[in-house]
């Protein structure tokens, strides 16, 4: 895929005032660890994560959104009025129908030309959002879009710390629910829109991306039976094998369309899931992992809104500079890998 004239002009988040440790987690988790004789510590151990941000009890996904996209508008140079679109891209949503999008396109007052709609794919929502957004401006059929995602691990966490104190669980037994533990809380918003809207920006230039559905049992959600909590299980070792074999190939497509290598980026940008994935898709890659800016020691895995946020951040703290080359490489379970060229051409 290849995009000639897609700006992201902004881009902002919100994140929730309350830390939930991983040391905090374990002890609430104390009973189980007890019983199991398992080493505290082993959380932050395997995952490189040290605590998470948890939105406050009832916190909606449109509700986040709306925070991150508000600000997202008020940086930029584009009014309210002038988008044409809003796309909510979490896992998390406030209900069925009617879409999340809705909510968000009422909270920030957008006008009634501007259409609403949603995306859900895992971790990849947000990305693929933003290449919607792009096709669709590059295309000729809106000028402008706003695409935002809050997602709520809160009932997950909660859910799965309730879960895990089954008495009857084995050690084989909690497998299935650990990754949950890294899940966070947090919102992100961007500003996409039409070069002749934005002399500066974040020029979306091209990517890839690459499915293998045969893998799409290792990671499943939803509400859980009887309950209002959700409920996830994954199978975490088989999930990284595959997932980074499949960015591999998502790689060599990403190369073949923009044009660029290992050398190219001056960033990186990665879903944030903990320490070993970082580490076994740089090594895969054969990618340098100082050009790597991560997260997810304090935030955790945040779904859709780890690789935006994380972006966001690296901005915000001086890691992405005008003039910057940026890779984006996305995984959702499901599974799909995609990768995006970013050039950085001005403040955003």
């Amino acid at each position: 895929m290849k995009f000639a004239h897609t700006v992201i002009d902004t881009l902002a988040y919100d994140l929730p005032a309350t830390r939930w440790t991983s040391d905090e987690i374990e002890a609430r988790l104390h009973p189980l660890y007890e019983r199991l004789k398992l080493p505290a510590g082993r959380l932050e151990l395997m995952t490189g994560i040290r605590e998470r941000r948890i939105w406050d009890p009832g916190t909606l996904a449109s509700e986040a959104s709306t925070r991150a996209g508000r600000k997202a508008l008020d940086a930029s140079g584009i009014k309210p009025r002038d988008i044409d679109v809003v796309i909510h891209s979490a896992v998390c949503r406030d209900r069925l129908e009617p879409a999340t999008a809705a909510y968000v396109h009422g909270s920030l007052e957008l006008p009634e030309h501007t259409q609403f709609f949603d995306v859900s794919n895992a971790c990849l929502g947000f990305l693929n959002a933003l290449t919607l957004a792009g096709a669709m401006i590059d295309s000729g059929q809106i000028r402008s879009a706003l695409v935002v995602a809050g997602e709520n691990g809160r009932p997950l966490l909660e859910n799965t710390i309730d879960r895990m104190l089954d008495p009857s669980l084995t050690r084989n037994g909690i497998k299935p629910y650990f990754a949950n533990l890294t899940i966070g809380c947090g919102a992100v918003a961007a500003v996409v829109c039409h070069e002749r809207l934005r002399a500066a920006g974040a020029r979306l230039i091209g990517g890839a991306a690459v499915t293998d559905t045969r893998q799409n049992h290792l990671c499943e959600g939803g509400t859980a039976a009887g309950s209002e909590g959700l409920e996830m299980q994954t199978n975490s070792e088989e999930l990284l094998v595959a997932g980074v074999a499949l960015a591999k190939k998502t790689w060599i497509e990403f190369r073949r369309e923009t044009g660029w290598d290992a050398n190219t980026p001056d960033r990186i940008i990665c879903h944030q899931v903990g320490s070993a994935h970082r580490r076994k898709l740089f090594e895969t890659l054969d990618l340098p992992l100082e050009k790597d800016f991560s997260t997810f020691a304090t935030l955790g895995n945040i779904g859709s809104v780890s690789l935006p946020i994380t972006l966001a951040r690296a901005v915000e703290e001086g890691e992405v500079n005008p003039g910057d080359r940026v890779a984006l490489l996305g995984i959702g379970s499901g599974i799909s890998s995609m990768m995006l060229a970013v050039e950085w051409d001005g403040e955003s």
